[in-house]
């Protein structure tokens, strides 16, 4: 009975320790893309911030030329 009992131990240990293992590889596998991609969308979301800044400074320098008194209009309108 003895040589049994050391069998089915053993084989729950091998088991025990697969099975973790495949659960670890798996979370780091879920884990890797998800930071790369992140990465990536934080760049591409600075990049469109970049773009919009540029965008507005080329509008407002626009207005400023075409209508002086834009910013007074604007700023009392909102109150």
């Amino acid at each position: 009975m003895g040589v049994l009992e050391f069998i089915i131990s053993l084989v729950a240990m091998v088991l025990t320790a697969i099975t973790v293992w495949i659960l670890l590889l798996r979370k780091s596998r879920r884990r890797a893309p998800i930071q790369a991609e992140g990465h990536y969308e934080l760049n591409e979301l600075a990049g469109m911030a970049a773009s919009l800044k540029d965008r507005i400074d080329t509008l407002e320098s626009i207005l400023d030329a075409e209508v002086p008194d834009w910013r007074e209009q604007n700023e009392h309108g909102s109150e």
